[in-house]
Parts: C-alpha cells; sequence; structure tokens
C-alpha cells in the first residue's frame, strides 16, 4: 500500500506540475492520487497472492495425484 501511495503521489505531483497547478492544489490532487493507488495496489496484491496461493496449491494437488497414480516400484535386491 505505501508502495501504491507513493506512485500515486508522484503521479499527483506530476500531473498537478504538467497542468500549472498551485502547490495547494498540487497537495490536495496528489494526497488524492496517493489514497486511491494504495488502495487499488493493495488490493491488486492482495488478488495476485490469493492467485499465486491457488496455483501452488493445483500444482501440490496435481503432484499428489500423479505419485498416487504411478507408484515407484522399488525392488529388493
Amino acid at each position: 500500500m505505501v508502495l501504491g501511495g507513493v506512485i500515486g503521489f508522484a503521479i499527483g505531483i506530476s500531473f498537478s506540475w504538467a497542468q500549472g497547478s498551485s502547490w495547494p492544489a498540487m497537495i490536495w490532487r496528489s494526497a488524492a492520487a496517493a489514497l486511491v493507488a494504495g488502495i487499488l495496489l493493495r488490493w491488486w496484491g492482495r488478488l495476485w497472492i490469493k492467485c499465486l496461493q491457488e496455483s501452488y496449491l493445483d500444482r501440490q494437488a496435481a503432484l499428489k495425484k500423479q505419485a498416487a497414480s504411478n507408484p515407484s516400484n522399488s525392488t529388493s535386491k
């Protein structure tokens, strides 16, 4: 969320500066952009981690299924 806030603040400052806004307007716009970007990045990060966890669990289930269907033949000498 902090990274999103920093990115949003930088975007807000740069867009406000490109428009030629006053400093108080730049700060307000940057703060709003930081809030929105922080919330958006937190949501996206949680979604990304959830998808990674599901992928990991699916891979583990597939490996267990493969191991169960193809038991290794142990031969004693």
